[in-house]
């Protein structure tokens, strides 16, 4: 009993990293996560005799760490990733969510669920190919979504003889292109996730190679998702009003603060509506607290009666975002279906949802050598590229660039609820010129705006 307390009080203590991988097809990704796992000691045995058994099976001698992730029967049976498989785990030093994401160009999408949450990317390649497109999409993908690290891993060096020249040409042709689109970090590593090179053990066949493994920067690089350091946010998801013989007059309102930090006594400002208050309370756990930051969910009382409801969102008056119903981004396609100019559309933000047209893109991404393709007219599956997006109701939207809480949306589609893009508003990594909005303005009837 005292050793489980023991480890849990370790674990309140330790940081949370959240992290995702992303590579080509067979480059490894499922094997180098189910390596981490298992040298780590984070693989329960009846799960390590499981994998077993189903490598036997399949004629192999040794267990076949990618089955630790690949969950899903068609992933065993063709040996591929095609959904985002999480896993949790954890050493001493540091907490650890995993988002393993899918490698196939079709994929793309789920790569960007996986990495809209991490502080850090690894991405695979094998050593044996270099960098390819696929890469260079990954790469553009965690820059996109200001992934603030990334770990370039050259997977399967025991098939180059563990050659310093081709990690080292691997490392300076990625860390250049990542370089190219803003990626703040970038740290090179060489590994072999079959033979467990330089994944949580140094490997004694690159004696070259002086960094750190996997783990070991995965332990120590810094988690910067202080999300109490960024512009207080707080979108309002519930309105309370028991209208009970104990709380007759009782009206707060609830949600998740996205980010910054709330205090009694504070001057708010209520977007789209404008209108100011008063922080009178903030009530958290049924407790009344005098300051309150994120991620907390907590219940807002204001000193004014004023027309609240879910969808709005409450700012300091000195640091509200500003009001548009123009909304410019970066988006990732991810639905099957294309998306195009003139398409009616729902966007949700935090906790508001409105009616929206597309009135304009005007270029998706070519990522070989990032340039812009103008006026594509509609995106299809995995595209990247830019929208103009006009909405039926103002939005209090950030730059994506400054909070990727409250800069980042979705398109869905009206008729069946269907995701249909992923949007980071503002500017993307890219500075290059994109055409005006100059497609023909849809019919807007019925959607009165």
């Amino acid at each position: 009993m005292t050793t489980h307390i023991q480890h849990a009080e370790q674990l309140s203590t330790t940081t949370l990293l959240r992290f995702a991988t992303a590579g080509s097809v067979d480059d490894g990704k499922s094997t180098l996560v189910g390596r981490l796992l298992h040298d780590s000691k984070s693989v329960l045995t009846d799960q390590l005799e499981a994998v077993e058994h189903a490598s036997r099976s399949r004629g192999q001698e040794a267990p076949d760490l990618a089955l630790l992730t690949d969950g899903l029967r068609a992933e065993r049976e063709q040996g591929i990733t095609i959904d985002v498989a999480y896993r949790y785990f954890a050493t001493p030093r540091r907490r650890f969510i995993l988002a393993d994401t899918p490698g196939h160009v079709q994929y793309t999408r789920n790569m960007v669920t996986g990495a809209s949450t991490a502080e850090l990317a690894v991405v695979l390649v094998d050593a044996r190919n270099g960098v390819v497109e696929q890469t260079r999409r990954h790469a553009a993908v965690a820059a996109l979504l200001r992934v603030p690290h990334v770990v370039l891993a050259v997977n399967k060096m025991d098939l180059v003889d563990y050659a310093e020249p081709v990690f080292a040409a691997i490392a300076e042709e990625f860390t250049a292109y990542a370089a190219s689109l803003g990626v703040p970090e970038i740290t090179a590593i060489p590994i072999s996730a079959l033979a467990g090179d330089n994944v949580v053990e140094p490997s004694a066949h690159m004696d070259w190679y002086g960094g750190p493994t996997v783990l070991e920067h995965l332990e120590t690089v810094p988690v910067s998702h202080d999300l109490t350091a960024c512009h207080a946010r707080f979108p309002v998801q519930y309105v309370i009003r028991p209208q009970t013989a104990e709380h007759p007059d009782y009206r707060g309102y609830a949600g998740q603060i996205a980010a910054g930090a709330f205090r009694v006594g504070e001057a708010v400002t209520v977007l789209p509506s404008g209108r100011t208050s008063v922080i009178a309370g903030i009530d958290a756990l049924g407790e009344s607290v005098d300051i309150a930051w994120a991620p907390q969910s907590v219940t807002v009382r204001l000193a004014d009666n004023i027309d609240i409801s879910r969808g709005d969102l409450i700012a300091p008056s000195d640091d509200a975002p500003a009001v548009t119903r123009d909304v410019e981004a970066t988006v990732c396609h991810v639905a099957d279906q294309p998306l195009a100019v003139g398409q009616r559309v729902l966007l949700k933000h935090t906790t508001r949802t409105v009616k929206a047209i597309v009135k304009d893109i005007p270029s998706r991404l070519t990522l070989d050598d990032l340039s812009q393709h103008p006026a594509p007219g509609q995106l299809v599956a995995n595209d990247i590229g830019r929208v103009v997006v006009r909405t039926a109701e103002p939005l209090a939207l950030d730059a994506y660039a400054d909070s990727r809480r409250t800069g980042s949306f979705l398109l869905i589609d009206p008729a069946d609820g269907t995701t249909l893009t992923a949007g980071m508003a503002g500017a993307s990594f890219t500075a290059a010129a994109e055409a005006g909005p100059g497609a023909a303005a849809a019919d807007d009837a019925e959607w009165d705006f």
